[in-house]
Formats: structure tokens, C-alpha cells, sequence
């Protein structure tokens, strides 16, 4: 597949999300223009998920954390060219941005799609999803947001249930929740480019999807409204 070549930083800049210091939690409402809901792809790569998303849901708003600067210039190259203004992109580590940039209740959802497992145990450590960060995606979730979980590595799956199970109050959804998404599926039909790899390589995929309570209140939901 050939990748497109890379626009000017001139025209990149208006999907670029700029973090000025000392860091300040964002106004999404301002940073976007409108009141839409905001969602919060961590880690977003070469941008799969970010880009279908925007075109298919153009009445929410879609950020994105990536450590790796160049897949920050490449994804929003390909946003730019599609000219989709509910897109804005950092380049950060996700555990920071979520603690000094994002205010408390203010995210649709938080998306965590393949992070990198880091397998050496010296390395564990840099891994994104440690009991800080699960404490922090219940911060910034609003009442009835949720928390997505997709890695083909079932011990880091595992390791990461427990996590949000010890760490927060978050409600993990039933398994009908994933109804569609279990099964094979069909070219295009896959979240992102890592697990288009892992589909055609026959790997197993674990998903996991944790609601944040709404407030106590007589005969109410707790999974609150579909994110």
C-alpha cells in the first residue's frame, strides 16, 4: 500500500492539537469549535481508526495522543486531505496528556487499540496501561462514558481487566456487547492496521469495553447511553 506523501506543516497545523506550557486541561469546546462529545484515541498509529471514525460519525469529536511524532505527520496528512474538521492530533506520552491536559468528565470515551505490550520485564514500565492510567481514564470519562480495550496479547489482556477491576469503578460491559465484531470479518471492516495483521494472521483478538457509572439516582442505568 503506498503511503501518501506527507503535506506541508502549514497545512497540517489546523489538525494539530498544540499542548502549550505549563500545561493546561483543554476546552474541547473551544478547541473544536462546537459542543459535539469528544473521544480520545490512545496511541492512534497510522491514524485507521481516527479516520473512519471522523467520516462515519462527523457529529462527534475525535482526538488523538501518539508518542511518535512522524505517525502524528502521517495521520494528519490523512485527515487533511479529507478536509475532516472533527479530527485534532498530539504528540505526547498518552499517561501525561491524560493527567495535565484532559479535565475531570469531559470524554465520550477513551480508545486503547493494540498498545504495545513491551514483553521485557525491565521494560513494563513504559507500558501504557498501568493502574495511574486506568485511574485516570475513570477521571476523564463523563458519567456513561466508556473505556475500550482491544490487544491480540491475552496476557496483557488479563493483566489489564485486573487493572481497571482493582483501580476503579468502572463496569465492564456483557459479551453481547462485541456482537459483530467477534466473528471473521470483512476487508475494511477491522479498527486499525494492527489488527488487520492480526485477523489475516489468525490471531485471536481480546476486547474489553468498561462503563463509567452515571450518577445514583432511582431506576437508572448504570451502563448509561451507548459512547
Amino acid at each position: 500500500m503506498r503511503h501518501p506523501a506527507r503535506l506541508p506543516l502549514e497545512q497540517l497545523e489546523p489538525f494539530l492539537l498544540p499542548l502549550p506550557e505549563p500545561p493546561t486541561f483543554i476546552d474541547w469546546a473551544t478547541l473544536f469549535g462546537n459542543p459535539h462529545p469528544v473521544e480520545l484515541e490512545v496511541g492512534f498509529g497510522k491514524g485507521l481508526f481516527l479516520l473512519n471514525s471522523a467520516l462515519a460519525r462527523p457529529d462527534v469529536n475525535f482526538a488523538g495522543v501518539e508518542i511518535v511524532r512522524k505517525y502524528q505527520l502521517f495521520t494528519a496528512t490523512r485527515i487533511a486531505k479529507r478536509g475532516l474538521s472533527n479530527v485534532r492530533l498530539a504528540c505526547a506520552d498518552a499517561r501525561l496528556f491524560l493527567r495535565d491536559r484532559v479535565a475531570a468528565d469531559s470524554l465520550q470515551a477513551v480508545h486503547v487499540y493494540f498498545p504495545d505490550p513491551w514483553w521485557k520485564k525491565r521494560h513494563h514500565k513504559r507500558r501504557v496501561f498501568t493502574p495511574e492510567f486506568a485511574a485516570e481514564c475513570q477521571r476523564v470519562l463523563r458519567p456513561g462514558g466508556r473505556l475500550h480495550l482491544a490487544t491480540d496479547v491475552p496476557d496483557y489482556f488479563e493483566l489489564s481487566r485486573e487493572t481497571v477491576r482493582e483501580q476503579t469503578s468502572l463496569v465492564p460491559l456483557p459479551d453481547e456487547a462485541f456482537t459483530g465484531r467477534d466473528g471473521a470479518v470483512g476487508a475494511g471492516d477491522f479498527l486499525t492496521n494492527f489488527e488487520r495483521k492480526a485477523i489475516l494472521k489468525g490471531t485471536p483478538v481480546s476486547r474489553g469495553v468498561w462503563v463509567k457509572p452515571l450518577a445514583a439516582g432511582p431506576g437508572q442505568n448504570p451502563g448509561g447511553p451507548p459512547a
